[in-house]
């Protein structure tokens, strides 16, 4: 489960990736097609994988709903396939801290509006401010009020809240609970502008750990929720009284009762903890509060559950079990709408065993446990668990009782019934996002099932990734936290992460190129080696043995044939071995700490980089030489491959904005390195297979190229880059790893801090240029075609669609145009990928200067949103030019 998300990237990040401005474009540099290739772009499924600590439901429209994570953005739900979609894809390099998700809002009054309070860290990690995002179309697209302060997705006390609320009376009012001293915000404008409650009387005083010099644990949490009562309003007019949690254990909760124009401390109230979340069931006059000894939402060692009768001002403890009984604190905290007596809240930091969720129908005068103990240690539990959409999340464990697998959780802070069917529940855990279905079998003596709730929304950090030239294996990927995956279908979840051993989070990981099936990985582990390796291309594990003093996974590289290894671990110098790993020598030349890698051809060269210094060795890792090269990056945020199939051709990519940084090439094993003009940025660099007709493997980098940042694709040796993403897709931080397809053209695999491994496809599919040209010359398709139209989500008066146009012919296009007639009168709003026309039902969609030419066999993709009203039909036929296509 997660134990904890300050994950690596942040260090590069600290380094000052991304501070200052850069260097001008130099005389001579590459061109540059800054319009995007064709592509499409999906995640290789893992489904979840990181902690969800957040889930909003909409009051008035059923079946909305969103997620929030503390790293990956935020998300919408999708009814009709029960899956989840990403809403912030959108946020870039340079505001990567706004993927991180504080708090959300969705909109009762106007359903169609939804806010999003974003930015990771308060400290200094986190380059910029916090904002409050806001959208008027559900999250498809955004608009931004930033914040003059730091905001903390990934902080301590993260899963409390919800910090950000909604008037539900008065929609254009806003509040917001601030960190780090910050108090309380208004806004009056629908979220446009906003305005610190100066009259607000106490902004919090609880940290962490207050001897935690990075600011990270020392931080102030603030004021961790807001919530109203809505009985004390009227429609159009602001609600009367307002509850605010504050983290501080003597003051926690504050009252307004004239709108927010003063405040005071709730009299009566209990104290000694944090009121981590509260939720309000107006009808019967109860305020639920959930307290813990401590911020979460990993620690919380005793807790409390409390009443508070609005009307009288009775506190009443409700406490499932006494405090004496608690070893955890109390969070996730939901009522049942359909019958608000019914009550629900979580043992949020009870890893051992296990999780505990609590029930009670009768307002918390009784309460029942998800599971009991029956004779210690086994457990009778009232729910049955399915993973199998998600196999892995048993960690291949075999427990002794009291444990199971699969966990009903950890860092279960969100939990929510849904406010129109009292049957479904969805919580988060540190892992996945879990639900039922048939909830109410728990008050009836049945057992209700819980399953992973969770496709679609993909929250890995990635720390590297490879794509082997052969085997079952499609791809390898590091990551933190789970450890990580071998894809032999990306389309489908895995089994199972790496095991035998389990590492925590791996950390780097290499194939030998002329044999695939030698594997190896190294990464984290609390006790155990952290190094592993595979011989049937990473379908099951055996452990190494690690040199002493070895504290954590560092880099490591497998010699070409696969007869002997290099690793650069934490903790210790850089080590090598023939064979896998029963004993280790120490490599002399190179510093501990280096980054290392294998060249591709020659099975005795590696590899090294340190502190602006290139090393290598000719013995198979014995003893590495310093290069002679200059003009390399000084730090150590860097990343460096060498070519398959050609020795001696590496690749280094990285560097600061304060000094050096680009991206070098070298074709005499590091000897020498020429750096690229015009390649102002680069943190990444991949190779895949090359393009038709071009005698040198595919280049992708994650990079800033005249004047943009983004995904690139070179496939003349750098001479030219098409950048390959767009607007809608830069996923904050892609600096981690990038690898390409050596089997499938066009494929590129991008790591992200939060967003799960990304794969893009071409529908360039036989290459061409550098700027993604090739292709047929049919100037007017009227070939044979196929249609796929879907709405991809509707609500009340609009709807999103996506459009996938095949050429099923036998020769290219270079240009198309789509026609089709809507039935019910739908009128497009805005459309992406694709130029349009519309003459009263009759819709025309052509296609952009950079997507008109479309190969026999590919597709192209593009998408819109409208408005209707009495039905949505979808178009009955499509037609390009003159030919009928087939619907899909």
């Amino acid at each position: 489960m997660r134990r904890t998300r300050i994950l690596t990237a942040v260090l590069a990040l600290a380094a000052g990736l991304l501070v200052g401005s850069p260097p001008a474009l130099a005389a001579g540099a590459p061109k540059v097609a800054l319009a995007a290739d064709t592509y499409t772009w999906k995640n290789a499924r893992i489904d979840g994988g990181g902690f969800v600590p957040g889930i909003v439901f909409n009051r008035s429209e059923k079946n909305l709903a969103y997620a929030r994570t503390d790293i990956g953005g935020a998300y919408r739900w999708q009814e009709a396939t029960k899956t989840w979609t990403p809403l912030l894809d959108s946020v870039g390099w340079d505001e990567w801290g706004h993927t991180g998700v504080v708090s959300l809002a969705s909109d009762s009054v106007d359903p169609n509006k939804v806010y999003a309070a974003v930015g990771t860290y308060t400290n200094s990690w986190d380059p910029t401010n916090g904002a409050v995002l806001r959208s008027s179309d559900r999250g498809a697209g955004w608009q931004k009020a930033d914040l003059p302060f730091k905001l903390g997705g990934n902080m301590p006390g993260r899963g409390m809240g919800e910090r950000l609320a909604i008037d539900p009376n008065k929609d254009s009012v806003l509040y917001l609970g601030a960190p780090s001293g910050k108090g309380l915000w208004r806004s009056t404008d629908s979220g446009v502008t906003w305005s610190q409650v100066t009259n607000f009387p106490n902004a919090g005083n609880y940290v962490q750990d207050s001897s935690d010099t990075s600011g990270y644990a020392s931080d102030n949490q603030g004021i961790v929720w807001v919530t109203f009562d809505e009985s004390t309003g009227t429609s159009g007019s602001a609600t009367k009284t307002i509850y605010v949690g504050v983290a501080d254990k003597d003051n926690p909760v504050y009252r307004s009762t004239d709108a927010g124009a003063t405040w005071t401390r709730l009299a009566g109230q209990p104290t000694g903890y944090l009121a981590h979340q509260s939720v309000l069931d107006a009808k019967n006059g109860y305020l639920y509060l959930a307290y813990s000894d401590k911020g979460g939402p990993y620690d919380g060692g005793k807790g409390q559950l409390w009443r508070y009768a609005t009307a009288t001002g009775t506190w009443t403890n409700i406490s499932p079990v006494t405090e004496a009984d608690t070893y955890y604190g109390f969070s996730g905290l939901t009522v049942d709408r359909q019958h608000p007596g019914t009550v629900m809240t979580t043992a949020y930091s009870s890893w051992w065993p296990d999780t505990q969720i609590f029930r009670s129908t009768d307002s918390g005068g009784s309460w029942t446990k998800a599971w009991d103990y029956t004779s210690y240690p086994n457990r009778s539990n009232r729910y049955t668990m399915d993973v199998s959409s998600s196999p892995w999340l048993t960690f291949g464990a075999n427990p002794s009782p009291p444990e199971q697998a699969p966990k009903l959780g950890w860092m279960t802070e969100s939990l929510e019934i849904d406010p129109f069917n009292s049957d479904r529940m969805m919580y988060g855990t540190g892992a996945t996002l879990y639900g039922s279905e048939d909830l109410t079998k728990w008050d009836s003596g049945g057992q209700f099932t819980v399953k992973p709730m969770v496709q679609g929304l993909e929250e890995t950090a990635v720390n590297d990734l490879a794509a082997p030239p052969s085997g079952g294996a499609q791809l390898f990927s590091a990551l933190g936290d789970i450890g990580g995956f071998r894809h032999t279908d990306l389309t489908k979840v895995p089994s199972m992460m790496f095991t035998s051993p389990t590492f925590t989070t791996t950390t780097g990981l290499d194939f030998a190129e002329a044999d695939p099936n030698t594997v190896v990985r190294v990464g984290n582990l609390d006790s155990g080696p952290h190094i592993a390796f595979s011989t049937d291309n990473g379908a099951n594990w055996f452990a190494g043995t690690d040199p002493s003093g070895v504290s954590g996974g560092g880099t490591v590289a497998a010699a070409s044939d696969g007869s002997r290894f290099v690793w650069s671990p934490a903790g210790t110098g850089v080590q090598y071995t023939t064979g896998f790993g029963t004993s280790w020598s120490a490599s002399s030349g190179i510093p501990a700490g280096a980054t290392v890698e294998a060249d591709r051809v020659d099975a005795k060269t590696f590899y090294g980089f340190k502190s602006g210094k290139f090393y290598v060795s000719s013995d198979g890792g014995a003893t590495f030489t310093a290069s002679s090269a200059t003009g390399l990056p000084g730090g150590d945020s860097v990343r460096f491959k060498a070519l398959p199939g050609a020795k001696g051709d590496v690749w280094l990519a990285g560097g600061a904005s304060d000094g050096a940084y680009g991206l070098w090439h070298s074709t005499d094993s590091g000897a020498s390195f020429t750096k690229l003009s015009g390649v102002e940025q680069a943190d990444t660099i991949g190779f895949g297979k090359a393009a038709t007709g071009a005698s040198y493997q595919t280049l992708y980098t994650s990079a800033k190229i005249g004047g943009v940042r983004g995904i690139f694709r070179s496939t003349d040796k750098g001479a030219t880059w098409t950048r390959i993403n767009d607007d809608a897709h830069q996923w904050g931080w892609t600096g981690g790893a990038i690898t390409g397809d050596p089997r499938v053209y066009g494929r590129v695999y991008v790591s992200t801090n939060g967003r799960g491994v990304v794969y893009g496809d071409t529908s360039d599919t036989g290459g061409g240029g550098g700027n993604g040209g090739g292709g047929g010359t049919d100037p007017t398709p009227n070939g044979a075609c196929t249609v796929t139209y879907k709405v991809t989500n509707q609500w009340s008066g609009g709807f999103q669609a996506d459009v996938q146009l095949t050429n099923t012919g036998s020769t290219a296009w270079s240009s198309w145009s789509l026609g089709w007639t809507f039935a019910d009168g739908q009128k497009v709003t805005q459309l992406w990928n694709a130029d349009y026309t519309q003459s009263g039902t009759a819709v025309t969609a052509k296609n952009v200067s950079w997507n008109g030419t479309v190969a026999a066999g590919s597709s192209v993709d593009f998408g819109f949103t409208g408005s209707w009203s009495g039905a949505n039909t979808q178009p009955a036929s499509f037609k390009l030019g003159d030919r009928t296509c087939t619907v899909a």
